[in-house]
């Protein structure tokens, strides 16, 4: 996400396009929007829809409604109303793409809980947000020290300080109700700004710290998804996945979201082939199903008495056989549908790819002779007479 320059400055803040992250485009944010309604003229007579969708820190939104009809395009930074005071945003949205924004999240337009945009920010609002980003990291770290020391089971996980810095938010994660009474009076006393504490779940959690994930890629939460579906182990059973869970937990510690990805896929699937509990009635015997193949639709069955000889079948084969036995003509035994003829497999590596060989290294190395130089003055060498020489003994002495 960001542009082609973009890489990261002092206190997390993108450089490369020198905008600090309020680029028109809003790609260096995250849950950036494209607008692909804003070179569309609206009909005559028909006025422009009167909301925008402004985002806060890390990704967090909400509409207002903008009373004054202020031109406002997307990347603008805007003060709007707050309880109290007021806050400092940047426009990600506006026309029609906010009603239909608004209409996703149930979100009335007469409703009153939606405030309204005062005005464009000015350079003393911006000043005055940006020193009060800039002690959020501090308080955060003084903070946890402070929940520590006072035995409290909660992990603060982010500080967001209004846009006018007369209010404090901390989020913080618990499995249990915490009481933090005390930590509010402490928290006030300390860093002397109105405190306000919000309780999120491990995945708005993930979503506002963000990270990457196994795949390599940024997380799916904090770049483009909004709603939290509940994930259960029974979609990592419909995928023929194996239940471990350093491998189906995210960083958040709960079910991987992407788990929802092509469910219905596999859901659709699962449809053609019979249900995995029903057991192949045969003159031989009765056999089970020990797994399942959905891409090549093949069902492997083995007998109860042979649990280790399996028999690989297709969907249509099964079926009949199942046909057969309800019509009280079992079929003789299983090895009538498997095929004989054995399947030709290649053990060596092919070059698919553009690859080199996996065995480039394996090679030994070819000793390069060395080519005697030309008109190379050779050093004069001493002679050596050690080998030729012999030591003679002293004379004794009578």
């Amino acid at each position: 996400m960001g542009c082609e320059s973009c890489s990261t400055g002092k206190n997390g803040q993108p450089k490369g396009c020198k905008n600090n992250g309020t680029c028109g485009t809003d790609g260096c944010n995250k849950l950036s929007v494209f607008d692909w309604l804003a070179n569309m003229d609206l009909p005559n007579g028909q006025e422009k829809f009167p909301y925008v969708e402004v985002r806060f820190k890390n990704g967090r939104k909400e509409f207002f409604k903008n009373q004054e009809r202020i031109s406002l395009s997307m990347g603008d930074i805007v003060a709007v109303e707050a309880s109290p005071g007021h806050d400092v945003g940047m426009v990600t949205l506006t026309g029609e793409l906010v009603r239909v924004q608004m209409k996703k999240k149930k979100v009335k337009p007469d409703d009153d809980s939606v405030l309204k945009i005062y005005r464009k920010a000015t350079q003393k609002d911006i000043d005055i947000w940006q020193e009060a980003r800039e002690r959020e990291e501090g308080i955060k770290v003084r903070a946890r020290e402070i929940a520590i020391r006072l035995n409290l089971k909660m992990k603060i996980s982010d500080v967001e300080f209004q846009g006018d810095a007369s209010k404090a938010t901390f989020y913080y994660t618990a499995e249990e109700r915490v009481d933090f009474r005390q930590l509010i009076k402490e928290f006030a006393h300390e860093f002397r700004t109105r405190i306000e504490m919000r309780q999120i779940g491990f995945r708005q959690e993930a979503a506002r710290l963000g990270g990457i994930g196994s795949c390599g890629r940024e997380l799916c939460c904090s770049t483009w998804l909004t709603d939290f579906r509940s994930v259960t182990t029974s979609a990592a059973r419909y995928q023929q996945l194996s239940l471990n869970p350093l491998k189906l937990a995210g960083q958040c510690g709960k079910l991987k979201c992407c788990l929802n990805y092509e469910l219905d896929a596999y859901l659709d699937a699962l449809k053609e082939f019979p249900r995995q509990d029903t057991k192949l009635q045969t003159q031989k015997g009765t056999a089970v199903c020990q797994k399942i193949d959905i891409f090549k639709g093949s069902l492997w069955y083995a007998y109860e008495v042979e649990w280790m000889n399996w028999f690989e079948l297709k969907t249509d084969q099964v079926k009949e056989i199942i046909h057969a036995a309800k019509n009280n003509k079992p079929v003789a035994s299983l090895e009538e549908f498997v095929s004989e003829e054995p399947q030709a497999t290649s053990d060596r590596f092919e070059d698919a790819v553009g690859q080199d060989s996996l065995t480039r290294f394996d090679k030994p190395k070819k000793q390069q002779k060395r080519k005697p130089r030309k008109n190379r003055k050779r050093k004069p060498q001493a002679k050596k007479n050690n080998r030729n020489f012999k030591k003679k003994k002293p004379a004794k002495n009578d």
